[in-house]
């Protein structure tokens, strides 16, 4: 579970910076903006990685169990995981739905990360999804006092005239590899 506990510190601990105006300018005085880019990636890939294999390792281990959720909410999250794809995928593709959403990257790891929980009720998970859901919402709200564009990626760019099509079928094609096999080669464990 420590190593879980690191990896959600580190890389959660590392995307409150933006939150944080002045930290993020005085580590950009002191490093540089491509030092501060640099170390920003480079502590969020390791706490992602200790993240990873802390989550695996913690339920290997057996992480014991704060709730016990009824078996029909992992259809929920199934369902409720459809739109989580369609939104990452319009973080990245300029369309109605990104400009919509405002931040659809945020609104997907909300939706992913609650839909979760509402699946797995052991320590490590509530940790992992529950770590993840506050740190959305914490910065969902940080971007809104911030000002408008901040933390924008594709909303700020034109829409095609089949943006939204594609973005849907796009967000449908990896929702349904998720289920085919990636959730198992990635995560491990197999949806459903």
């Amino acid at each position: 579970m420590a190593l879980l506990i690191a990896g959600l510190v580190l890389f959660l601990g590392f995307h409150v910076l933006p939150m944080l105006p002045a930290t993020r300018s005085n580590l950009v005085a002191r490093l540089g903006e491509n030092g501060y880019k640099g170390l920003f990636t480079l502590v969020s890939v390791i706490g992602l990685g200790l993240t990873i294999y802390g989550y695996g390792l913690a339920r290997f281990e057996g992480s014991p169990l704060i709730y016990d959720p009824p078996i029909w909410l992992r259809h929920v999250t199934m369902l409720l995981m459809v739109p989580v794809f369609i939104f990452l995928a319009a973080a990245y593709i300029p369309c109605k739905i990104s400009r919509a959403l405002k931040h659809p990257m945020l609104v997907a790891i909300k939706l992913w990360a609650l839909s979760h929980l509402l699946a797995n009720g052991d320590l490590a998970s509530v940790l992992l999804f529950g770590g993840f859901f506050l740190w959305a919402v914490a910065d969902r709200i940080s971007i809104k006092r911030r000002g408008p564009g901040v933390g924008q990626i594709a909303a700020a760019r034109s829409a095609g005239r089949y943006s939204d099509v594609w973005v849907i079928l796009i967000g449908l094609a990896l929702y349904g590899l998720f289920v085919w096999k990636l959730h198992v080669l990635l995560i491990g464990v197999p949806v459903g």
